[in-house]
């Protein structure tokens, strides 16, 4: 299991959390993702951070970053964004 965490930096908070709710379900709906979590910041409520499970990070290109339900996925959630988001996989320390 890996897991993506994606800082995302918005314009519009509201705009974004509901275009995200309407569009989580092409992503946690992707073969290989295992769970979605979007968290907002408190200190900073422009910034999300969005936490995906996957099987493992060629699931994460393959079934989604190179598939319609990523151009799906960043057009709903990509007019929202003050820059590119930065996002990074990390496995868990045993």
């Amino acid at each position: 299991m890996v897991l993506e965490v994606a800082l995302i930096d918005v314009t519009d908070p509201d705009g974004f959390e509901a275009a995200y709710l309407g569009a989580r379900d092409i992503l946690a709906s992707t073969e290989g993702c295992q769970s979605v979590r979007m968290t907002r910041g408190i200190e900073s409520p422009n910034r999300f951070v969005l936490l995906v499970e996957w099987e493992s990070v060629e699931a994460h290109e393959a079934n989604f970053r190179q598939t319609e339900r990523f151009t799906a996925w960043r057009a709903a959630i990509g007019p929202f964004f003050a820059g590119p988001p930065r996002v990074e996989h990390f496995t868990d320390v045993s």
